[in-house]
């Protein structure tokens, strides 16, 4: 795959999960914003149940931001 279509897969899948979460949680809170890059490390199959499924506490949970990790 070309490189301008693989990042505009990856943007693509970022604005699918940002806007999943945006309407199971209302907004996009700074825990959010953090794990967000985490949860795009799975393949969408993964990825979609999880959202679905899981509290957001489940999902900080789940993927911890660097921050929390204590890196």
């Amino acid at each position: 795959m070309a490189e301008g279509e693989e990042q505009g897969l990856q943007e693509g899948e970022r604005r699918v999960v940002e806007n999943l979460l945006r309407v199971r949680f209302g907004e996009l809170d700074p825990e959010i914003q953090a794990i967000i890059s985490r949860i795009l490390q799975l393949p969408p199959e993964e990825f979609t149940p999880l959202l679905l499924q899981y509290s957001k506490q489940e999902l900080l949970k789940r993927f911890p931001s660097e921050k929390s990790r204590g890196n």
